[in-house]
């Protein structure tokens, strides 16, 4: 409110002069509280309350939170949840009915391109970066002074020749996708590239972890059971905050002309009207000089590559300002992803049991019934999988779940999750279902169908079958118009092979391969249930084991 100027005082005797000044202070003051109730109510009745959710990458949230708490007021709630950028992406492309975020900060564009190749949206998006980190190779001092450092700084390639060197699963962590765009890079300008970058892929997979945070769990010094490891990709932000709490120990970068991670503010096609403006205030105030320092004290850089905070006296880390690599083509990381994953032997797996009545019949000399044997095999093949691999199960036969022939039993999960939340006692609990028939063709097509919408880069994609019999769902699809459903799912770009492993001395082998050969897959057929065990070995490990890794 602007200031009022003191008006004339009259020549009125002194006790009338105060009366009169305490009846005008009365006035003014009762005016002022009337004027500000007023314009409090006026505000009040004017404000649109705008709110607006973000989901955030946790090493990012806090300073989300703090550049939202600057805009947040009775009309603007800004509400800032850390959220695994994986755990997000399958939240858009499958959503479990709670409300989506309006605003998505994952750590990298290659999440937005996962959730775009799922079907999250029709459209690839594309988010503004707030802030950048390299992605550089770590390795502990010792292997840096055999390098030569710190007179000489190693390189990728130095680095790379080190034991023991881990990565982070390259399909789930894109810190990991940035090591294998290296490697590829390192090794161009050898005299043989594709076998330089074979024998490095193969080293690099026989330590291969889910993501960052497990790579650092293997440091020397820590409490691993398992061998520890000396050198791993790992986002330069990272091995900045790991330097600055553990001084026992600290940890060299090496860097090179690898994609970084861009953090894009996303704001998604879900995302109201009303959430728009509030979007574009966070954003903006993302890009404050109090914003930057926060960037800088926590081991960030700027959206274009700018050094926030110098950090270069501890003699590990270089004060370069390089720009961030963006990263390649889609097609051209799919391709990469298809290469590692035949190395490294990581899959995802649909696998559709059969429950139907038969399979409750004996096997001679075992005293188990055919199901029982079955699913010991099953947990053999789940020993060869690697901890990264992903597998899920369904059960089929017919009308087992309503007017479907199929259930899930077990959600696609990696292995180390499946087995850490009972996936074991689950399976030793499935039973044959009295009477159940054999619906094969209803199944195998969802299943299929399923398997291609989730399609998953970076791993060798199955679809296995295991089944006693043929199908018998006379209300069901026929086998010409399976055929003709899996011809119009197939990708060469995304392949996707159907597995059929016949059990017992009623399964159809002219049935399984005609099923599969329509998707480039095989079929195993064992009339002997006993002989599952090596049947399922069999399949999965030639399956699981791809040129350039494996031959013969």
């Amino acid at each position: 409110m602007g200031r009022h100027s003191s008006p004339r005082r009259p020549k009125w005797g002194f006790r009338s002069t105060a009366l009169l000044l305490v009846v005008l202070l009365a006035l003014v003051v009762g005016g002022w509280f009337a004027l500000d109730t007023v314009r409090d109510r006026a505000t009040t009745a004017s404000c649109a309350p705008a709110a607006l959710t973000v989901a955030v990458t946790p090493d990012l949230a806090p300073i989300v939170q703090t550049a939202a708490n600057r805009i947040n007021d009775s009309c603007t709630q800004v509400q800032v949840s850390p959220y695994e950028s994986g755990a997000v992406a399958e939240a858009l492309i499958v959503s479990d009915g709670t409300q989506l975020p309006d605003v998505w900060l994952p750590e990298s564009t290659l999440w937005l391109r996962r959730a775009h190749q799922k079907g999250a949206w029709n459209v690839e998006l594309s988010g503004t970066p707030v802030a950048s980190t390299p992605v550089v190779l770590a390795m502990t001092e010792e292997i840096a002074a055999g390098l030569g450092w710190p007179g000489i700084k190693p390189t990728w390639a130095q680095a790379l020749e080190a034991n023991p060197v881990g990565i982070s699963d390259p399909s789930r962590d894109p810190s990991g996708l940035s090591a294998l765009l290296g490697v590829r890079t390192t090794m161009a300008a050898v005299a043989d590239p594709a076998a330089a970058a074979t024998t490095s892929l193969r080293k690099l997979a026989q330590n291969t972890l889910p993501q960052t945070s497990d790579l650092y769990a293997r440091l020397p010094g820590t409490n691993s059971p398992s061998a520890p490891l000396s050198v791993f990709p790992t986002p330069e932000s990272t091995l900045l905050r790991h330097n600055a709490s553990n001084t026992a120990f600290p940890l060299v970068a090496s860097y090179a002309d690898v994609p970084s991670l861009d953090y894009p503010f996303t704001v998604l096609p879900n995302a109201s009207q009303a959430a728009l403006p509030v979007a574009q205030r966070l954003l903006a105030e993302l890009g404050k000089p109090e914003s930057m320092t926060a960037l800088g004290d926590a081991g960030f850089r700027g959206p274009d590559g700018t050094v926030l905070r110098d950090r270069s006296a501890d003699g590990r880390t270089t004060i370069d300002s390089r720009a961030p690599v963006p990263l390649p083509p889609t097609d051209d990381v799919d391709q990469l992803l298809n290469q590692w994953a035949g190395i490294n032997l990581s899959s995802r797996m649909q696998v559709l049991l059969d429950v139907s009545g038969s399979m409750a019949e004996p096997v001679p000399g075992t005293g188990l019934d055919r199901m029982a044997v079955t699913i010991k095999a099953a947990e053999t093949g789940i020993g060869l999988f690697r901890p990264t691999t992903k597998f899920g199960m369904w059960l089929f036969s017919t009308k087992l779940d309503g007017a479907k022939d199929y259930q899930e039993l077990l959600p696609v999960l990696p292995v180390t999750e499946q087995l850490n939340t009972g996936a074991l006692d689950k399976l030793r609990g499935v039973k044959a279902i009295k009477g159940g028939a054999t619906g094969l063709y209803d199944s195998v097509l969802a299943a299929y169908q399923s398997g291609r919408d989730n399609w998953e880069p970076g791993r060798i994609n199955l679809v296995v079958v295991l089944t006693d019999g043929e199908n018998e769902d006379p209300d069901g699809i026929s086998r010409s118009q399976l055929l003709e459903e899996l011809g119009k799912l197939q990708d060469p770009r995304r392949p996707l092979q159907l597995i059929g492993i016949g059990i017992g001395p009623d399964a159809d082998l002219a049935e399984l391969q005609a099923i599969t050969s329509a998707t480039g897959g095989q079929a195993f057929v064992t009339p002997d249930p006993t002989k599952i065990g090596a049947i399922f070995y069999k399949a999965l490990s030639g399956l699981l084991c791809q040129p350039p890794a494996c031959t013969g």
